[in-house]
């Protein structure tokens, strides 16, 4: 896989990058959006904790596929209030410590998901040989 970020445009705002190239015949993992929720169905409260919550589920995924966050080529998430950018960000490249060639990103303000107490959701795309 390859990084895109061409000297045309801005470079990111984090640790991502502007695209990515899957070489062909690789295989592709696409997860739901993954909640800040664990098995026992409770979110904690905290933006940091629902978000780490959300890249482990996102992990168990890619792992059941044989793949883990080196893989993934994208990243799309989802938080209800502005404030929550920096907890998010940082659940986010703590999930990605080491990695070095970094995915696509994308994060998004909504005005809420399926429960109350829900505050963010990610999604991720994988591709691996």
């Amino acid at each position: 896989m390859k990084m895109l970020n061409p000297p045309a445009i801005r470079p990111p705002f984090g640790r991502y990058a502007n695209g990515v190239e899957v070489p062909a015949g690789w295989r592709l993992v696409m997860t739901s959006g993954q909640l800040g929720v664990g098995p026992e169905d409770v979110a904690p409260a905290g933006v940091a904790e629902q978000a780490a919550l959300c890249f482990a589920n996102c992990g168990a995924i890619l792992a059941a596929a044989g793949m883990g966050p080196a893989d993934v080529i994208r990243i799309n998430a989802f938080v209800t209030d502005r404030a929550h950018f920096p907890a998010y960000m940082a659940a986010r490249d703590a999930w990605l410590q080491g990695v070095t060639r970094l995915p696509a990103s994308t994060l998004v303000i909504v005005s809420g998901f399926s429960r109350p107490e829900f505050l963010v959701e990610v999604e991720v795309t994988a591709a691996a040989p």
